[in-house]
């Protein structure tokens, strides 16, 4: 059922039967091309080094040394320089930071990168930047606000030490909430909080009481997620759920809405499926760029009508730039429709877009594209639609993404588990 699903919605919102990625390479007049045609770009910066691995995590990483973690500097500098001489003077307007765990190398080169980014490039934003909790000590979190983070996400993941311990995180609930405390008082412009739900064995009391706590700990925003297994993580490999689908789902949005009526009588806003943030506060933000350039090993980029990924792995990057050449492993041309189907996913992630920024994009109405979907899903209460704005309810939010769902996971099981076993695939067929 799911693999009809599936079928049918990238065929009827994309007109494609299959996506497929190839190992063509944009060339340096290409790119020069594309970038001229946009006003203004995101950075997303991977570092792709852990401590440990932690069984659920879909994203590339692998463990950290300060050998590889010292060449790894030197070549996001020089991939920094191959945009630079490209992007010119565009402004910069998110400037985001992930992993992996970006705090692996707060001590050995994180912040001679983004200095080089801040040269380089005009930057005019803040940097948002995800973090470990076991690395927040006073000291650090001291040295991360000198390197000019201004937006910090903490990795929390459950506060029961019983989920911590299945999870396999390195810390107890009270190390973690004192990690929290400390970083809430540092007078960052927003920390959020990482949490997921719908775990094994979890029950709705620990939710309700999880949703409490963060609220107590004075976090500016919560990203509360639902464990997803992607086959290729250990979790999901050894995953043998007992439940149907849709109980999972039903579970989950049963979850969310007791987080949601927490979070909303604190004073918190819906800024994303997944994300709520204080009034007043700016949101801490990592996906939703429109358009990005992606440094580093597994670093997406998209201009567009590309999308390119870098190579999965640490060493295969540093070897390329090394060799100047670019780490550019797989590739994916974007026909009209296709971008305007992603610029509609994220917008939905978002969870509310202006009709005026659909014009803007695509120079068209998104009442002439898509206004059928828009009135039947305002007639299900999925949405609201004032003429100028659509926003989506909490209903909406998450089935409409439960449905995204359907075809993003396996995709990204797909694409990035094949990066992963195969550093320079031929293609990859989604």
């Amino acid at each position: 059922m799911e693999q009809f699903i599936r079928r049918f919605l990238l065929k009827r919102l994309t007109g494609e039967r299959e996506i497929l990625f190839t190992r063509a390479v944009p060339s340096r007049e290409e790119l020069r091309a594309k970038l001229e045609s946009i006003d203004a770009l995101g950075i997303y910066l991977h570092i792709p080094f852990c401590e440990q691995i932690c069984p659920y995590c879909p994203y590339n990483k692998e463990i950290y040394s300060d050998e590889l973690a010292k060449g790894y500097v030197n070549a996001v500098k020089k991939e920094i320089d191959f945009y630079a001489d490209l992007v010119g003077n565009k402004p910069i307007t998110s400037f985001y930071i992930g992993g992996g765990t970006p705090t692996t190398m707060l001590d050995t080169g994180l912040a001679d990168m983004i200095g080089h980014i801040r040269d380089a490039l005009d930057v005019r934003c803040d940097i948002h930047m995800e973090s470990h909790p076991n690395h927040l000590s006073a000291e650090n979190l001291s040295k991360i606000k000198s390197i000019g983070v201004q937006q910090l996400s903490i990795g929390v993941e459950a506060l029961v030490d019983r989920h911590l311990k299945a999870l396999c995180r390195p810390y107890t609930v009270n190390g973690v909430k004192e990690a929290v405390g400390r970083a809430v008082s540092q007078g960052f412009k927003c920390v959020n909080v990482d949490v997921m739900f719908a775990l094994p064995g979890q029950t709705y009391q620990e939710i309700e009481e999880t949703g409490h706590q963060l609220v107590a700990l004075g976090v500016d925003q919560v990203a509360a997620y639902p464990l997803f297994r992607f086959p290729y993580t250990p979790l999901g490999k050894a995953s043998k759920t007992r439940y149907h689908v849709l109980f999972q789902s039903l579970k989950r949005r049963r979850m969310l809405g007791i987080l949601e009526d927490i979070f909303y009588q604190a004073g918190y806003e819906r800024s994303s499926v997944w994300a709520f943030t204080k009034r007043g506060v700016p949101r801490y933000c990592s996906v939703t760029v429109p358009l990005y350039v992606g440094l580093g090993a597994s670093g997406g980029t998209y201009l567009k009508d590309v999308f390119y990924v870098n190579t999965f792995s640490a060493a295969e990057y540093i070897k390329a730039l090394a060799e100047d050449r670019m780490p550019i492993a797989l590739s994916l041309d974007l026909t009209e429709r296709m971008q305007r189907s992603g610029w509609l996913y994220w917008r939905i992630y978002e969870t509310q877009f202006t009709k005026a920024d659909y014009q803007e994009r695509f120079g068209e109405s998104i009442d002439s594209a898509y206004g059928g979907y828009l009135r039947f899903l305002k007639r299900l209460g999925f949405l609201k639609d004032d003429g100028k704005r659509v926003v989506l309810s909490d209903r909406g939010s998450f089935w409409l993404h439960a449905c995204e769902d359907i075809v993003s996971i396996d995709y990204i099981s797909k694409l990035w588990g094949t990066s992963k076993r195969d550093l320079w695939p031929e293609k990859v067929v989604l």
